[in-house]
């Protein structure tokens, strides 16, 4: 069969390219392998959806080109998904800095995609599984469900995290067929995995403490949060997208006391207890703090302020919520989201070199880049 496009992929990005380009009267074709589209809108937020954040910014976003997300983000940007959202009225809150949840359920935005689409309309193929994509003249995508053809081909098909929704490498691997560089590719907004001394916090699983980590000129003040292989939460999930296993990184334990000293005897206050005996074990001189001399003191407060850390790895694509790299953002068109290379291929979405921070960032981006592609396709 013939379309005008063809979207490779059913998630966020690919509906809002489909949606887009049916309203300008394109005849438009989603395929997606899953049995449902939007498997991976339906588990995130802890299933309520955090379908966008209020400060997006450039700088949320990490690429090898860091300007090349600031054309899309400009010309769709988080007002415009909430007008849509209202538009369905579905009810919404700002949990904290800016990330926007459901207050149902992330359903409520699968649906709202699925309506946007039935009004456009937007043929939707689910249990659609790719086993060729060829150029003669016109693309030629070869599936269980028989060929597609079309002169436009947007992959939508995100990275390859969360492997048990379905996810897969098929982006990365329709860039390399048709020369376009991808970048390597790592597990983002993820667990960190230690071992040698930190091990010994390990038995700590489920003790948070609010704590600001830090890499370079990168900071993230959040909860920390202590598990059997390593330490989690929210500030840990935000920095592990820029530190790689072997890279150091530092965790102010006490943000809030600022310059202040602290008597070993004040951590079990400022602290969670078990968490402030185990620290003065690791570290505090073995005696009494009255016979501590002046540069042993100045080390535990130093400590506690800049607590050095070094992951020996994370827990891997399976607990990562995305992707970091993917199909190199300087073979793209900044504007259309197309191949400079091979006219009529476009990327939008997670499997482009874009990741953006926790926070319904990367929703906004697969929002942003796939209305870009959907004005031109």
């Amino acid at each position: 069969m013939n379309f005008d496009v063809i979207i490779i992929g059913g998630g966020a990005a690919g509906l809002m390219c489909a949606i887009e380009a049916g309203k300008r009267g394109r005849t438009v074709v989603v395929i997606e392998h899953n049995g449902a589209i939007g498997k991976k809108i339906k588990i995130s937020g802890g299933g309520r959806c955090n379908f966008t954040n209020l400060q997006t910014a450039p700088e949320n976003f990490i690429s090898e080109n860091m300007s090349f997300a600031k054309s899309a983000l400009a010309r769709y940007t988080p007002a415009d998904f909430i007008k849509l959202v209202r538009r369905h009225d579905i009810s919404f809150h700002e949990k904290k800095l800016g990330q926007l949840f459901c207050d149902g359920s992330s359903q409520q935005i699968i649906d709202l995609l699925s309506r946007e689409c039935a009004q456009a309309p937007v043929e939707i193929r689910t249990g659609c599984r790719i086993s060729e994509i060829r150029k003669p003249k016109r693309f030629v995508v070869t599936s269980n469900l028989g060929d597609l053809s079309s002169d436009v081909v947007v992959v939508a098909t995100g990275g390859v995290s969360v492997p048990k929704i379905g996810t897969s490498d098929l982006g990365y691997r329709i860039a390399r067929q048709f020369g376009l560089r991808v970048s390597d590719i790592r597990p983002g907004l993820v667990p960190l995995t230690f071992d040698g001394r930190e091990r010994a916090f390990m038995d700590l699983a489920g003790v948070s403490i609010d704590a600001q980590v830090s890499a370079g000129e990168i900071r993230f003040r959040e909860s920390v949060l202590f598990t059997h292989h390593g330490l989690s939460g929210p500030a840990i999930l935000q920095i592990s997208s820029y530190v790689t296993p072997g890279d150091d990184f530092t965790v102010d334990l006490l943000p809030q006391t600022g310059d202040a000293s602290i008597h070993p005897r004040e951590l079990q206050h400022l602290l969670p207890k078990r968490f402030a005996q185990k620290w003065c074990e690791l570290y505090a001189p073995s005696k009494a703090p009255a016979q501590w001399s002046r540069s042993e003191i100045d080390d535990f407060q130093r400590r506690l302020h800049n607590w050095k850390l070094r992951p020996k790895g994370t827990e891997g694509f399976p607990k990562a919520e995305v992707t970091v790299g993917g199909v190199d953002s300087n073979e793209l068109s900044s504007k259309t989201m197309e191949s400079r290379r091979i006219p009529g291929l476009y990327f939008i979405g997670e499997v482009v070199d874009v990741t953006g921070q926790l926070g319904g960032f990367n929703f906004q981006w697969a929002w942003a880049s796939g209305f870009a592609a959907g004005q031109v396709v």
